[in-house]
């Protein structure tokens, strides 16, 4: 006897061997039950869900010689025929090479005539999405009206593709997709059965290769036990599968938590080795981190439809919920991005080191290991990690951290009391640097703003007591109370520093960056600043005034940094006098706009940078910086420069500080203005807050 096939062998015969499709079976068992009993049926699924098997058991069930029942005996003649294939009253039709009308008129020319053997004719059309509209068209009328003894069963895989005409006369089940863990559960039974050696991995590799067919699992299981000499192991059906060691995911992924890149590459090695498809690769690690963000959530809810739930939950905790994410999103742009890289494998090595240099900065509360020393900088991974980098031919002497005052440091071996604080030196007169600041005498703030008025037409008073406030009058429908503004932190006595410091500038021209760095060769660096060099706010009011209707639609300005916890006194104090005198600019200029002086021992400067900005800081900023201060001083010094958050007062708080200051003012000369007053008691005019701002007419004039 020739060898019969699984899928062929372990076919349901009856309606209790099915695996799955319980909503269907439970309608089909009921109805045969109460003889409710529907003319045409319709299947939908995809390939090897049963669709086909459950017509021939319904066949069986109609033409049992018992009778009409939903547990045909399957042994009288006809469900033995039925089950062999050979039952005359069972006609079989495959629409996929039967599509043209004239078979279809042939096929209903037959239907007049009552069955042969069984009780009723039953007409099983298989895919019958492949007939042409003119048989459908023919169909129509003997499908909706068939004899009584004729019942008409269809199947397809494509239900979008059947008119509606034919969807409205049938009864419709759609049959679902089985899940791995079924699939695993089923071939279990039946290797169990058949005396075949099998491991658990092997058969969830077979699950999850099926995609939800039943008939594709029972045949890929026998391509492996034909593989495997008898045997279902994991070894020969990956092998035969060309699938990924799933393992091999976990190794990518323990790599990435851990910060190894050396584990990491090497883990891309050995897939390299079984030729994967990159993509797939990819996408698995996808599949992983989801069922990890799933396992974060609501551990109960992790499946182990890939039978490692387990390694899922262990991952779970081990990875914060902030990297999965990342990884997720990074993986999604790499996987969009990987048809563009020159080399698959490398696309697909770039993206894990991109998720491995930008991983989420560390935080307090986040239990992971730190970075491996992978060639990344250092001061986008650890907050509190102290950089000296020395000025050029000049040695590193590293300055310790000292309390938060203006006592300087002296040498360790020296018991003596440490050396007063050096104090800033000003540099001899000598031409200065078109970015140095220029001195301006304070002038009283001018404020415009826009008033509403409650009619119609614009009105522009001319009043000669207050010739520098200019009010635009538009309408308003009620008058609401006037919010009294927040008394601001008392001012130091300290010079205006540049306002770009947090203030959004234009990108500007090659000619304004060639003369905003004088002296300064550029030619060897890395172009870090040329895109960010932002003009001197003191000298280009009138400058950034005209372009302001341009960059209208920029990005939103950086938030405004939080005020300092203590005013500058000593050397932060000397700090915010001399920055505006540096020739820096851009990155740089920003870097030490939030840094502060905490200590000067000789030609040892040290400064505390706001850990919030170590992301725009590395060597070359240090160095630029290092560089202005030698330049000023006239001399070689030693800059160090700790990542740690600043208690006095930095440059870019004391320029907040005066914005808000002169916006505070500004304000108060809009409310106590008389007009503004009288219009409001008068005309019920509303003052637009969010339009006032601080003009600087005097200083325009002069």
């Amino acid at each position: 006897m020739s060898y019969q096939v699984l899928a062929r062998k372990w076919r349901p015969r009856s309606f209790r061997e099915m695996v799955g499709q319980t909503h269907v079976l439970k309608a089909l068992i009921n109805a045969l039950d109460s003889q409710r009993l529907h003319h045409a049926y319709l299947f939908t699924g995809t390939r090897g869900v049963g669709k086909t098997t459950i017509a021939r058991i319904i066949a069986k069930c109609l033409n049992c010689e018992t009778g009409i029942t939903s547990t045909p005996c399957g042994t009288c003649s006809v469900c033995c025929e039925i089950d062999e294939g050979r039952f005359v009253d069972l006609i079989e039709i495959d629409a996929a090479s039967r599509t043209k009308v004239e078979d279809t008129r042939e096929l209903l020319d037959n239907v007049q005539y009552a069955p042969s053997r069984g009780r009723f004719k039953v007409y099983l059309i298989d895919e019958v999405h492949m007939l042409s509209s003119h048989s459908f068209n023919a169909l129509l009328k003997t499908l909706e009206e068939p004899p009584p003894y004729v019942k008409f069963i269809l199947a397809t895989t494509d239900p979008q593709k059947l008119p509606a005409t034919i969807l409205s006369r049938c009864l419709q089940f759609s049959l679902k997709n089985m899940t791995p863990e079924r699939v695993v559960e089923h071939l279990s039974h039946v290797l169990g059965v058949e005396n075949v050696p099998f491991e658990d991995d092997a058969l969830w590799l077979l699950g999850r290769a099926a995609d939800g067919s039943m008939r594709d699992a029972m045949s890929l299981t026998d391509q492996a036990i034909a593989f495997g000499e008898g045997k279902v192991m994991a070894a020969d059906v990956r092998a035969m599968l060309g699938t990924l060691d799933h393992g091999q995911v976990y190794d990518v992924l323990h790599a990435l938590i851990n910060g190894d890149a050396k584990a990491l590459l090497e883990a891309v090695r050995h897939l390299a080795e079984q030729g994967p498809d990159w993509n797939g690769v990819l996408s698995e690690i996808l599949n992983v981190l989801h069922r990890v963000a799933i396992a974060q959530a609501l551990p109960e809810g992790v499946d182990n439809g890939h039978g490692d739930r387990d390694r899922v939950l262990a991952l779970a905790q081990a990875l914060p919920a902030e990297d999965v994410q990342f990884y997720y999103q990074m993986g999604l742009i790499g996987r969009r991005d990987l048809p563009l890289a020159p080399d698959p494998r490398g696309g697909f090595e770039m993206v894990l080191l991109r998720m491995l240099a930008f991983r989420p900065a560390d935080t307090a509360d986040a239990p992971r290991q730190p970075l491996k020393p992978v060639g990344i900088s250092q001061a986008t991974v650890d907050s509190a990690q102290t950089v000296a980098v020395p000025a050029p031919a000049v040695p590193v002497a590293t300055v310790a951290p000292a309390p938060a005052v203006s006592a300087p440091i002296a040498p360790a071996p020296a018991p003596a009391p440490a050396p007063a604080p050096a104090p800033v030196a000003e540099p001899e007169p000598a031409p200065q640097p078109v970015a140095q600041a220029i001195a301006v005498e304070p002038v009283p703030v001018v404020a415009e703003a826009v008033v509403d008025l409650p009619w119609n037409d614009p009105v522009e008073p001319q009043i000669e007591q207050q010739p520098a406030v200019e009010p635009v009058l538009e309408v308003a429908a009620e008058q609401p109370e006037l919010t009294p503004m927040p008394t601001p932190t008392p001012d130091s006595v300290v010079p205006d520093a540049p306002e770009w410091v947090s203030a959004p500038m234009p990108e500007p021209s090659v000619a304004e960056v060639d003369a905003a760095t004088p002296g300064i060769d550029l030619d060897d660096e890395p172009p870090l600043d040329e895109d960010y060099i932002e003009p001197d706010i003191d000298s280009a009011y009138s400058y950034l005034d005209e372009l302001a209707s341009e960059h209208a639609a920029e990005p939103a300005p950086e938030p405004e940094p939080e005020p300092a916890a203590k005013p500058a006194t000593g050397l932060a104090l000397e700090w915010l006098e001399l920055f505006p005198k540096l020739p820096i600019s851009g990155m740089t200029g920003s870097i030490a706009a939030n840094c502060t002086l905490m200590a000067v021992d000789g030609d040892n400067w040290l400064l505390h940078l706001d850990p919030a900005h170590s992301a725009l800081f590395n060597a070359t900023q240090q160095r630029r910086l290092n560089d202005a201060l030698n330049q000023y001083h006239g001399r070689t010094l030693t800059l160090a420069i700790e990542l740690i958050k600043p208690e006095q007062e930095t440059p870019a708080q004391a320029a907040s500080r005066r914005r808000a200051d002169r916006q505070r003012e500004a304000e108060e000369s809009i409310h106590g203005d008389p007009f503004i007053q009288r219009m409001v008691q008068e005309f019920g005019a509303v003052v637009r807050h969010d339009t006032i701002e601080p003009v600087e007419a005097l200083a325009a004039q002069g």
